[in-house]
């Protein structure tokens, strides 16, 4: 931070306090935002020679962008994660732009090269439900095991993320029929809950050593504490190898799965958006996709021709 000037280190913390405060922007969210834009106002100190106050930072040029792109390509960023980037330092500079009434053009004007989005792929239905089978039969403890299916029936019958699922706490069982999530950026969605998943968290419950608490993680590990991510990570992998599926059979995988085969029994598309907890439909689209076949049936039956 010795590269940056007060001023912009001031401007850099006032608009990432904004960002909490308006946005309800997550920790890990706002973390990011300030090492890429430290990362860019410390290059730029370094490209000009001198820490840049607020108006040198509101005459950068075209050049000045392009200039910062290729040094963070060559440092081995990927094309995604300097777009990632980019989209946070131009987020900073329109605030400071609109804070000072100055144009921007040039830093708005620079474009990330293009890449292509990486998606999960989805199970088929059967490998689906061959996964949650599978995976109860991982652990000889009947409790764990019962753990294990619950967690990954919820990812999968309630489109949860993994986060999500295991943030649950005591108070939160018995499953109700709907529950409200707080997810990304601290948004709140209501999710229904099949019966399964709400039978299979009442399985887990009545196994369990640790008895329920309102205040304590309703999915335990097995000294108590709350259950890691890494762990429903590893039972899975296990499970993948005895069933021959790929790489991509990740517990994300299940949340994507569960989204996929809505849409392609004729689910809609926002009504998906919803239950995913995603801000724009845009992401929705990008994240579910059903073979081209599916959707022309769907439009056939939607638009019959006349005569």
């Amino acid at each position: 931070m010795s590269l940056i000037s007060p001023a912009a280190r001031d401007a850099l913390q006032a608009w990432l306090k904004g960002q909490r405060a308006l946005q309800g922007a997550a920790d890990n969210t706002l973390d990011a935002y300030a090492r890429d834009v430290s990362e860019f106002l410390a290059f730029m100190a370094e490209h000009k020679g001198a820490a840049q106050g607020i108006a040198p930072l509101l005459r950068l040029t075209l050049p000045d962008m392009r200039a910062w792109m290729v040094f963070t390509r060559s440092t081995g960023v990927g094309p995604r994660t300097l777009a990632r980037k980019l989209s946070a330092v131009k987020s900073f500079f329109r605030w400071l732009s609109e804070r000072e009434g100055a144009e921007i053009s040039a830093v708005l004007a620079a474009r990330a090269p293009k890449y292509q989005r990486k998606l999960p792929r989805p199970l088929t239905e059967d490998a689906a439900r061959a996964m949650i089978e599978t995976v109860e039969l991982q652990h000889s403890d009947p409790w764990v095991a019962a753990r294990d299916m619950a967690v990954v029936t919820l990812l999968y019958g309630c489109g949860l993320r993994i986060s999500e699922a295991l943030g649950l706490d005591g108070r939160d069982a018995p499953l109700p029929d709907v529950l409200r999530i707080v997810g990304k950026g601290g948004k709140e969605r209501v999710v229904p809950v099949i019966a399964a998943a709400r039978m299979a968290v009442a399985h887990y419950l009545a196994e369990s050593p640790w008895p329920k608490e309102d205040d304590l993680p309703l999915f335990r590990g097995v000294r108590g504490g709350r259950l890691s991510p890494r762990a429903v990570q590893k039972v899975m992998e296990r499970v993948r190898a005895q069933l021959g599926l790929p790489a991509s059979a990740t517990p994300h995988a299940m949340r994507h799965s569960f989204a996929t085969h809505l849409l392609s029994a004729g689910g809609d598309l926002r009504a998906i958006q919803e239950l995913l907890g995603h801000a724009s439909l845009s992401t929705t689209q990008a994240y579910t996709s059903v073979d081209q076949a599916r959707l022309m049936e769907v439009y056939d039956r939607a638009h019959p021709k006349a005569g």
